[in-house]
């Protein structure tokens, strides 16, 4: 009989006791450094316990700063409270990246508090002020104090507008013998903006922002998921401190050195390595950055990868610091070889611009005097990334450009 492939794999000896305590839904037992948001949420939370109701909240914070975990942590801490004492207390949360339609937010709601008797809510087909109704009369049979988490609210909020909030947070207008209360987590520090003023005087009662983790910060939490996932010895002197610095410099996320660290670890497991060192970092760091650009770059609009090969063919010349004029220069003379239509030199600054939002490239703003402003263009994108290759693997018409001869300027 042939010898099954899963043999060899499974006898090999594994650098992690726990892969799971790198994943980003993990729940540790210690949050290192967020000490004082857990007491802030908390003492703000303790009203349910007392039969009160919580002020909605605002949690505010760049990616990876611990605003979900913290806010499920304390939750989890309520929700085993109310239970010890007898007090109703229902929490759920909700992600808007994926449920990032009013109807779907309040279906999922209702969702959470479905008894085998009740009438299935579709996923279309009722008025959503019908859904919103079944999910008061749920919550009113249900009775207590519930606390609503709308994760990433900014983007649903971006997409479909404040009226769902709206119809939330007077929820307890209409409320007969339960109450409730909202907690959005938002990415955007400037969330508010995108809010009547009506609606962010009744969600932004209490405001909590959670700061970027430095990088002594991030090592503290690295060496904590290291003590519960990692063999004693696998990883040489350094590891933890790259990983961290090169976290602390993408805003201070904590989730990119868990992924960095978690990558590293499986490529010296791959190559049959004992010890992770800086090195195995290094390759991670090169995998991620490719995999986040990567479906970037090959979605990207036609005119843009245009625009884009024309930049890095200057950069591939020597050119730094480029200027406007003569990336629209190249720009042009790449759709007269592809027979494209070039775009107005207003439109390609638009497009710069956003390339810009992307990180693709970082246009900067430069003085020219009398002679007005001008943009500086350089590419954003690492080294370790073949852009060419990746703008001719998705558009044939690059293929046919990157044929073509063309007047670049030479470095000065």
């Amino acid at each position: 009989m042939r010898e099954n492939i899963f043999d060899s794999l499974i006898e090999n000896d594994s650098l992690f006791v726990n892969r799971g305590a790198f994943e980003h839904g993990f729940e540790p037992q210690n949050l290192p450094h967020r000490e004082k948001e857990i007491r802030a949420l908390g003492e703000n939370l303790v009203e349910a316990l007392r039969g009160h109701i919580p002020s909605n909240m605002l949690l505010y914070g760049v990616p990876g700063s611990g605003k979900t975990i913290v806010t499920k942590t304390v939750l989890k801490q309520l929700k085993a409270k109310g239970r010890a004492n007898g007090t109703a207390v229902k929490a759920y949360t909700i992600n808007c990246r994926t449920v990032d339609t009013k109807y779907r937010v309040v279906q999922a709601l209702a969702n959470c508090l479905e008894r085998d008797e009740d009438v299935k809510i579709p996923f279309t087909g009722w008025p959503t002020d019908r859904v919103l109704e079944e999910f008061r009369r749920r919550m009113d049979r249900r009775g207590g104090i519930h606390v609503i988490v709308l994760d990433e609210i900014d983007h649903l909020v971006s997409k479909v507008g404040d009226s769902i909030i709206y119809n939330l947070t007077n929820l307890n207008l209409e409320l007969e013998s339960s109450r409730c209360c909202i907690i959005g987590i938002s990415n955007d520090l400037y969330f508010t903006k995108m809010l009547t003023p009506q609606v962010a005087s009744r969600l932004a009662q209490i405001d909590l922002v959670f700061h970027p983790y430095g990088a002594d910060q991030i090592n503290d939490i690295l060496e904590d998921r290291v003590l519960r996932g990692v063999r004693p010895g696998a990883l040489d002197n350094g590891v933890i401190g790259l990983c961290s610095a090169l976290a602390a410099q993408e805003h201070g996320d904590a989730r990119r050195a868990l992924d960095l660290l978690r990558i590293a670890i499986k490529k010296a497991q791959k190559m049959d390595h004992d010890l992770v060192d800086k090195g195995h970092v290094r390759l991670a760091q090169s995998q991620l950055e490719h995999d986040q650009l990567t479906p970037v770059l090959r979605t990207l609009p036609l005119q843009q990868k245009i625009l884009l090969f024309s930049i890095c063919m200057n950069e591939n010349n020597g050119l730094r610091n480029i200027s406007t004029g003569e990336i629209f220069r190249t720009y042009s003379e790449v759709c007269h070889r592809i027979m494209i239509e070039p775009l107005t030199p207003r439109r390609i600054s638009s497009l710069l611009n956003e390339l810009d939002n992307l990180g693709i490239i970082i246009a900067r703003n430069v003085s020219k005097g009398r002679g007005g402003r001008s943009k500086q263009i350089n590419s954003a994108i690492p080294e370790s990334l073949d852009v060419m290759t990746e703008l001719r693997d998705s558009e044939p018409l690059i293929v046919e450009a990157s044929k073509g001869k063309y007047r670049l300027q030479r470095p000065l």
